[in-house]
């Protein structure tokens, strides 16, 4: 089973806001960010250092995937 880390998942925040700033003046974040944000947030709550990525909806999973694709290059 793979995990990503409650660090991971703010360096992706933080990459995707790079990516695509918030815009409006409610300042949306871009769907990538706004995906993470979720799990990041319950993991903050529950005091999680990790999480399964099988129990990421898609569009998180998707966003730290590219995040690590986008990122970790050879």
């Amino acid at each position: 089973m793979l995990f990503v880390s409650i660090q991971e998942l703010e360096a992706a925040i933080n990459y995707w806001r790079s990516q695509s700033p918030a815009i409006g003046e409610e300042l949306h974040l871009c769907p990538e960010a706004a995906a993470l944000a979720k799990p990041y947030a319950l993991m903050i709550v529950q005091g999680a250092q990790r999480v399964p990525m099988d129990v990421l909806d898609e569009a998180a999973r998707v966003a730290i995937q590219n995040f690590f694709k986008n990122t970790h290059t050879n």
